[in-house]
């Protein structure tokens, strides 16, 4: 089990017609569970070559060496800075190699940054000038998904055509102990629609209806 109280799935593995996928794992407690995250990719899509981003505060809850050792050649685990001895650009290699990219979880912080444009690290820069559909699944702390700022960055993403945005649901805090916290939908929902927004851009589809107003998702997500 990736999380406790979190079953498997027990379905079997949405399509993904992509044979490169970037993903990125930031600094939530939700990332100790991405080695087996990262199994359950091998083993359901074999031919999938994968490229797994940490930010610096994801290293704080999983190890590069852990999650390396389990893409064995199928794939790499980079670290989410610019190397000094790198002679090509990495956020431009990486924003032209991907064919989906899929950020699991996503912190507050991360999800904000992303919001507001920034591009102070390659991933973020990779993931506003690529053209390759973007998941984006938050893991937020008791109040995150109520507040204002949060709400503010949620309508800025959900305004991108290439940008996915994976609705958090309620788990518990590893702080409070109370279900007062928000957590990722299984991998396996993300993926299906991160899929589903590729096919859409691949058609030519138009643009998707304007989102919601953020009270309006905020509310719907607490009656749920």
């Amino acid at each position: 089990m990736p999380v406790p109280g979190v079953q498997a799935p027990v379905t079997g593995p949405p399509a993904l017609n992509v044979e490169r996928l970037l993903v990125v794992t930031t600094g939530s407690a939700f990332a100790t569970g991405m080695p087996y995250w990262v199994d359950w990719l091998r083993l359901s899509y074999p031919g999938l070559v994968i490229r797994l981003v940490l930010t610096r505060s994801a290293r704080r809850f999983v190890t590069r060496q852990a999650l390396a050792g389990r893409l064995h050649r199928d794939g790499e685990v980079l670290l989410d800075e610019w190397p000094e001895d790198e002679a090509v650009a990495r956020h431009v290699e990486l924003a032209e190699w991907a064919q989906a990219v899929v950020v699991y979880p996503a912190t507050f912080h991360f999800t904000a940054r992303l919001a507001l444009g920034l591009a102070d690290s390659p991933v973020l820069l990779a993931c506003h000038c690529t053209r390759a559909p973007v998941a984006v699944a938050p893991a937020l702390p008791p109040g995150g998904l109520e507040s204002a700022a949060f709400q503010a960055h949620w309508a800025a993403l959900a305004a991108r055509p290439n940008v996915v945005l994976a609705p958090p649901h309620p788990g518990v805090s590893l702080t409070t102990g109370r279900a007062d916290a928000w957590v990722p939908p299984l991998l396996p929902e993300v993926l299906g629609m991160l899929e589903h927004r590729r096919a859409e851009l691949e058609a030519g589809l138009p643009d998707r209806e304007p989102p919601a107003a953020p009270a309006e998702f905020a509310a719907d997500l607490a009656r749920s």
